[in-house]
């Protein structure tokens, strides 16, 4: 019989109701008598004690709110009768142990994947076109027409009838549109445009800079072709300086063109479509090997997240990523404001004091700027989660932190500095999905999870994006965007454990191109920098 109320944390004082309550009910939980006051949709919280104003709500046995007026027991938690409050935090405390899940039969599983010179193995194998500067974005489109129809579906133009002939070898004047088998079968081709590059503070283009270098370091790149303008903040030292820091010893092939110096946008194109074609070609020659485990660097995200995310998907992800942990590989726990909170858990597992103390100086300084913008992390949860029982900051972050499993934190990064060691990594970015979901990317993720429980089709040029929904309804909704089910969780017919491994199976798979992910299928490319400081 399916379960009514489940208490995430044995201190927790309230409880998430599983299904629709009604009012005047009466459910038998934990050796009391709950009486339901009014009704409950399911995901809500229902209060388990009598909360005066001002009293202290705990759930995931963590602060997330206080009442602001009298809630009964048995009562319904708002927005009209709660408001956001989480622990301060000022030090490390302590150290948090951690037992690791035992991943013996996964010791000797690999996946098939591309292996880069400097150690990395890339889940895909991508040709990536991007600018420098927004100013290039219409060049880059052009290119995306040009090179997409030629290797896809064609359709002449002067530049597409340049790259057919060098794809065949000879001259092509046959103009018609028809359909055409795919010419590489090993590269994918990729292109990125955004808002940004100059026209800002100098820092926001230094960030960009990092950003992209990233995606060129990331192992499911294989070489890219750099579009600048030439006048631009983000000058083309700026972003070699960057790449260098990160990949001192780059040996992937980086083609870089200046508008300003080449004369006609046509002499350009010629110039890049011919370079590029030769060098896609080159890649396309690598193949995929088999590779440990050890090797994936999985980044955890969520968006639309809904009262059930924070139970089933996310501590799914997060018992994947121990097990990726255990074996390891590297995991990414990010989106700063949706870890408030919790912060006191993070930083006694930080395994350095060092750590801990750049996590909390993030933190710090990233609440700063939205207090001084005039909001605050208080205004995080969206309209689709206060609908659906999100209804204070911390009550979705201690939900969402469940993403990041129970494994000691090895490293603190800020936004746009790289990945260097295996384990769970904290990464500074904004709760927005696809800002996220960039930055870790550009951190060198190789593959993301993303759980949703309202749906989202979001994905990323270079790396799959596997999504994961907190509920069946969802799943059974939008089916063409959802690749994993976890409303088996909520409906008691699988452990979390169990979950996570039919998780797991599924990142080798698509790790190793034998499924693609739904986001890959609709060619969900979002890209989106985050762009701290302000316009000039």
């Amino acid at each position: 019989m399916q379960k009514k109320l489940i208490k995430v944390n044995p201190s927790d004082n309230v409880a998430v109701a599983l299904v629709n309550l009604k009012a005047g009910e009466v459910i038998s939980f934990e050796n009391q008598d709950i009486k339901v006051i009014s009704d409950v949709k399911a995901k809500h919280k229902i209060a388990l004690e009598t909360f005066e104003n001002e009293g202290e709500i705990f759930m995931y046995g963590v602060l997330v709110g206080k009442a602001s007026s009298k809630i009964e027991k048995g009562g319904v938690l708002t927005t009209e009768n709660v408001k956001h409050q989480s622990a301060k935090v000022s030090q490390k405390t302590g150290t948090i142990g951690w037992t690791a899940p035992n991943v013996d039969k996964w010791k000797d599983k690999t996946f098939m994947g591309y292996h880069r010179e400097d150690g990395q193995v890339g889940t895909a194998n991508v040709w990536l076109f991007f600018p420098l500067v927004f100013c290039e974005n219409k060049n880059i489109e052009k290119l995306r027409d040009v090179f997409e129809k030629e290797l896809l579906t064609v359709k002449s133009n002067s530049h597409q009838m340049l790259l057919r002939s060098l794809v065949k070898g000879e001259e092509d004047t046959d103009n018609a549109e028809k359909e055409v088998t795919k010419v590489f079968e090993n590269i994918d081709v990729k292109f990125i445009t955004h808002p940004g590059g100059c026209g800002g503070i100098r820092q926001d283009s230094e960030s960009l800079a990092r950003l992209l270098a990233g995606y060129v370091k990331n192992p499911n790149v294989a070489g890219a072709t750099v579009l600048s303008l030439g006048c631009q903040n983000l000058q083309m030292d700026i972003f070699n300086t960057a790449l260098d820091a990160i990949s001192p010893d780059n040996k992937k092939p980086v083609l870089m063109y200046e508008q300003q110096q080449m004369g006609t946008v046509d002499e350009m194109l010629t110039a890049i479509i011919k370079n590029s074609y030769e060098a896609i070609k080159k890649a396309n020659e690598i193949e995929r090997k088999p590779a440990p485990l050890s090797k994936l660097k999985v980044g955890l995200e969520c968006g639309g997240s809904d009262g059930f995310s924070g139970i089933s998907a996310n501590p799914s992800l997060g018992y994947t990523s121990d097990m990726l942990v255990a074996l390891g590989g590297t995991a990414i726990l990010s989106e700063f404001p949706e870890l408030c909170g919790v912060e006191q858990e993070l930083v006694n597992r930080c395994v350095e004091e060092e750590k801990a103390n750049k996590f909390l100086n993030l933190m710090q300084a990233f609440e700063k700027s939205v207090v001084d913008a005039g909001s605050g992390f208080d205004m995080n949860p969206s309209p689709g989660n206060i609908k659906d029982g999100l209804i204070t900051d911390a009550m979705k972050s201690a939900g969402a932190a469940k993403k990041g499993g129970t494994s000691p934190v090895v490293d603190v990064l800020d936004y746009g500095e790289y990945i260097t060691k295996p384990g769970l990594n904290l990464l500074c970015t904004p709760g927005n999905d696809v800002e996220s979901t960039t930055g870790m990317v550009g951190s060198g993720a190789n593959i993301v999870l993303f759980t949703t429980g309202l749906g989202t089709p979001t994905g990323n040029p270079i790396t799959p994006v596997i999504k994961v929904s907190s509920n069946s309804d969802l799943a059974n909704r939008m089916s063409d965007i959802i690749d994993i089910d976890t409303g088996d969780v909520i409906k008691g017919e699988k452990t979390i454990a169990e979950m996570a491994e039919t998780i797991l199976e599924y990142i080798i798979d698509v790790a190793s191109g034998k499924t693609t992910s739904k986001a890959g299928l609709l060619n969900q490319d979002d890209f989106i920098p985050w762009k701290r400081g302000v316009s000039l």
